[in-house]
């Protein structure tokens, strides 16, 4: 190994196996495992940490390819490998894998994976395909034993021109990146509202030039290994100007499986997750009262177990009409999930003289939590539909096409509202119950909210706030035909609307809800007929103070000034013959 330190990440579901290895990892001088993770959600979120702090934190990844018995979790594999290679070009792949058939392993090979070794290999062995990999060469192993009995596998790496090798490699990175650069420019163009069609053109043109000079960039630097992968589908030079030429933002992504749907969405969720997490809107949030690293902790966390739950309804192969149905149910138990593994499943607390669990004594208010936020979380099944089953977007009253920049845009901001909304009512039975004990005050608040004044203060503020939005807000969002969201902005968490039509929840409003969509709709049918009679009265109103009073005010003035002209003319006439 070179004295360069090698940073791994390893990615593998045994805990157990992650654990040997680390500890077997430890003992070799320069390299070190910087994380190590069960799922590929929490890689990405690991990696975009890292990222963040030092983009060359990690130079190597370590995973299993699934494993040997399921299929669907090689194939999820294989789509953690695709896009890993897609978000982190330059990052080095190593299968350390107990998989063994040649058609998986040829897959992998294909979506960019620099490397084999099965699980088993020797250390020295292992440690030396490392660094091989990390170099930028590759180390797949071969399987002798099939030839003979005795024989065992080797490595077989691709060190004799590892110079040129890189040499290959770094031009065509450069020359991908220069062209990756000029087509967002172009692409941005192409996206500009009312741009003339001779300009659409000039730039579609472009922008297929561009396509072309990468796809052949890639077949002509690039290494044998590297060519064995399927070439990017590029439009022809000849083709005439298309609509997808014309508005790239509509091209939509037919080839994504549900599954790498799911993984770039999630990815992108992870990325936004680092902005801040401070409430910038008008109304309080449960997770107000957590520190930022603990909100952080609880959303990322939300996010790994919707993965998981995701992962296990497409393995049922549900269908659409089934989403429904179990709509509350999927969201009941990733609110009882979350709640178990951020509070500890096993933790306790003392009050008084007995010590309480802590999970089973949240859970208690079940009932509360479903009927106040989870049951009001919006677009739960068309988020999901369109993960699992790869359906068209219906938001906003506009069906947005799978794949499409303005689907993920859209499904994002779902995603976000579900997890902030799951995180508040993750926090409200900590509120509700155990709001003022000083180990979740140590433990998980802000230090702004500690004093218990402060603390029974933000409860009222969130009592109000439901009160509101029982009797006003929501009545006012189903009138005016829209939900508002949660998402996650730049500079903090923030509020958006997106219409949507709900006539038929109109239909069901009561009470005091019901008396403010009337109140609504007759403050919007008079409102009109108001304005015109304030105008003609107010333009009365003026024209009485300025054409008749004031013109009054204004003679009576004159005279005035007149008389008191003529009083001085005749003293000083009186002056003069005395």
């Amino acid at each position: 190994m070179s004295d360069r330190p090698l940073k791994l990440l390893l990615i593998d579901q045994d805990p157990i196996f992650r654990l040997g290895l680390r500890v077997a990892l430890a003992e070799i001088p320069h390299l070190q495992v910087v994380a190590e993770v069960g799922t590929d959600t929490a890689a990405l979120q690991v990696l975009a940490e890292l990222a963040k702090q030092d983009p060359h934190q990690v130079n190597l990844v370590v995973l299993e390819l699934g494993n040997s018995r399921s299929r669907n979790r090689q194939q999820q594999g294989l789509q953690l490998c695709q896009q890993l290679k897609t978000l982190y070009p330059h990052l080095p792949i190593l299968l350390l894998s107990s998989v063994t058939e040649s058609g998986l392993l040829l897959a992998a090979r294909a979506t960019g994976v620099d490397g084999y070794c099965p699980k088993g290999t020797p250390i020295s062995e292992l440690v030396a395909a490392m660094g091989e990999v990390a170099a930028g060469g590759s180390a797949w192993f071969e399987d002798r034993g099939r030839g003979g009995e005795g024989e065992r596998g080797e490595i077989i790496t691709q060190n004799s021109a590892l110079s040129f090798t890189r040499l290959r490699h770094n031009l065509r990175l450069s020359g991908i990146d220069h062209i990756e650069a000029a087509l967002k420019k172009v692409t941005a163009q192409l996206q500009v509202p009312g741009l003339p069609l001779i300009d659409q053109a000039i730039l579609a043109g472009q922008r297929r030039e561009l396509l072309a000079a990468r796809w052949l960039l890639n077949r002509l630097l690039a290494s044998p290994q590297e060519q064995q992968q399927p070439p990017p589908l590029i439009p022809s030079l000849s083709d005439t100007i298309t609509t997808s030429d014309l508005q790239p933002s509509q091209i939509t992504s037919s080839l994504l499986s549900p599954r790498a749907l799911q993984s770039a969405l999630f990815a992108d969720c992870v990325n936004k997750l680092q902005f801040p997490l401070q409430n910038v809107t008008d109304i309080p949030l449960e997770i107000d009262i957590l520190r930022e690293d603990k909100k952080r902790e609880l959303l990322y966390l939300i996010l790994q177990k919707l993965s998981q739950q995701l992962d296990e309804l497409r393995d049922i192969q549900i269908q659409n009409n089934q989403l429904d149905d179990l709509k509350d149910t999927i969201l009941r138990d990733l609110w009882e999930t979350t709640i178990t593994n951020f509070f500890g499943k096993f933790s306790l607390i003392q009050i008084g003289d007995r010590h309480l669990e802590v999970v089973g004594f949240l859970l208690q208010n079940a009932l509360v939590v479903q009927t106040e936020i989870l049951n009001k979380i919006p677009l739960v099944i068309e988020l999901f539909s369109y993960l699992l089953l790869q359906t068209d977007l219906q938001v906003d009253n506009t069906s947005y096409p799978v794949g499409s920049n303005e689907a993920e845009s859209q499904a994002l901001a779902i995603l976000e509202n579900l997890l902030i909304q799951v995180a508040n009512g993750a926090t409200q039975p900590l509120l509700n119950s155990l709001a003022d004990l000083e180990m979740m005050k140590k433990g998980f608040y802000d230090r702004k909210l500690i004093s218990t004044r402060d603390i029974e203060r933000f409860r009222n503020n969130l009592s109000w706030k439901y009160r509101l939005n029982r009797y006003i807000s929501e009545p006012t969002a189903i009138f005016e035909s829209r939900y508002e969201l949660l998402v996650i902005a730049p500079r903090g968490i923030a509020k958006t609307s997106i219409y949507a039509p709900r006539s038929q929840e109109l239909a069901q409003l009561t009470g005091v809800p019901l008396i403010v969509t009337l109140i609504l709709e007759f403050r919007d049918a008079i409102a009109p007929r108001i304005q015109s009679l304030l105008s003609f009265l107010g333009s009365g109103i003026v024209f009485i103070l300025t054409q008749i009073i004031g013109r009054g005010l204004g003679l009576i003035g004159r005279g005035i000034l007149q008389g008191i002209g003529s009083v001085s003319l005749i003293e000083k006439n009186l002056r003069r013959n005395k």
